[in-house]
């Protein structure tokens, strides 16, 4: 297991590092970490860009987490298919070269429903900190909210709906989305084991859900001072 976890590890990492907001904001002329709160969140970029812009940071990160924990899912389907017919050893045999992309398929041959979970959630976590840290930006980022919630729609759908669903209310009732984000981290664990779901998935989300709350710290002293920034729904005369 050692390589599937490794190879986990690395892509999970670089899939989490793509500066999706970094790059979106630059298409719009702008340099997103000398903007707003300086993050590359999708927040900061709706704040600063609009909703289209920021709604597609949203979804190209979550993209990114979905990816993540999804590619060794995939392989382990692909690999029980082909286990059914020949091996993938005598495809990659057949195939007369050693290359790179051969000894992948052949490490990854290990995956199967039994082995799966622990390479997807090493692939996870791994998105969510590439998120944070990217070495594409000199390992600045994001709060990963966003890739989280990506990779856990894969993962534990139901958990990710109810999360959803507290991140919406707490929006609504406080236009707040630092909070809601908040409020959601803690949640998700909350109900990741309150409907039994795979031990270590379950500890995944606690151990994601402490990172994106550590993450927010700025925003919890801002809170706690009153000066967090508030969503609010702008007047006819404000669009104007």
């Amino acid at each position: 297991m050692f390589i599937p976890l490794t190879i986990a590890a690395v892509v999970g990492y670089l899939f989490g590092a793509i500066p999706f907001g970094y790059i979106v904001a630059r298409a719009y002329g702008i340099n997103i970490f000398e903007h707003g709160s300086k993050s590359p969140g999708a927040t900061n970029v709706k704040r600063v860009l609009g909703k289209r812009a920021g709604n597609t940071v949203f979804a190209l990160d979550a993209l990114k987490g979905a990816a993540a924990a999804g590619w060794p899912l995939l392989f382990a389907q692909w690999a029980a298919y082909k286990s059914a017919g020949s091996s993938i050893a005598a495809v990659a045999t057949a195939a007369h070269q050693e290359t790179t992309w051969t000894i992948f398929i052949a490490n990854v041959k290990v995956l199967t429903p039994e082995t799966v979970i622990p390479v997807a959630v090493v692939g996870l976590l791994c998105a969510v900190v590439g998120h944070g840290f990217s070495c594409f930006t000199r390992f600045k980022g994001g709060k990963g909210v966003a890739t989280s919630a990506g990779g856990f729609v894969v993962l534990m759908p139901v958990v990710t709906l109810i999360a959803l669903t507290v991140w919406l209310v707490t929006f609504y009732a406080s236009r707040y989305v630092s909070l809601a984000s908040i409020v959601a981290a803690a949640a998700i664990p909350v109900a990741a084991f309150l409907l039994k779901e795979p031990t270590l998935v379950a500890w995944l989300a606690v151990a994601i859900g402490v990172f994106v709350i550590v993450l927010h710290r700025a925003n919890i002293k801002r809170l706690l001072a009153g000066t967090e920034n508030r969503f609010v729904k702008k007047t006819a005369a404000e669009q104007a």
